[in-house]
């Protein structure tokens, strides 16, 4: 039920390296993850999230901001729907949200 992104070899995609992919962890470990992200150099983190943990990719970003790392500011927020298609061939549409931090 998941969608795929075929990408050609050899090719990568740099925004990747810095998304944080939000699912059923506890909210400290995406937020031990982005904190990682910004102490290894990286200049914005995007947190993405599906569905119902949405509201723990919102978490994640003020724990960040408000504990943190306090120059950290929300550069963009993304809403969308989805459509997922599941091994039974029904078609769902599914919330996400992408919030992309940046430092400085």
């Amino acid at each position: 039920m998941q969608p795929t992104n075929v990408q050609p070899e050899g090719q990568t995609q740099k925004k990747d390296e810095n998304t944080i992919y939000i699912g059923k962890k506890g909210v400290m470990s995406y937020v031990l993850a982005v904190v990682t992200q910004f102490n290894n150099g990286a200049k914005e983190v995007c947190v993405k999230a599906r569905g119902k943990v949405i509201s723990r990719a919102v978490d994640v970003a003020e724990i960040v901001r408000n504990r943190f790392i306090t120059d950290v500011k929300p550069k963009e927020i993304r809403i969308g729907t989805e459509e997922m298609q599941s091994e039974d061939g029904s078609v769902s549409k599914v919330s996400l949200i992408e919030i992309t931090l940046a430092r400085g």
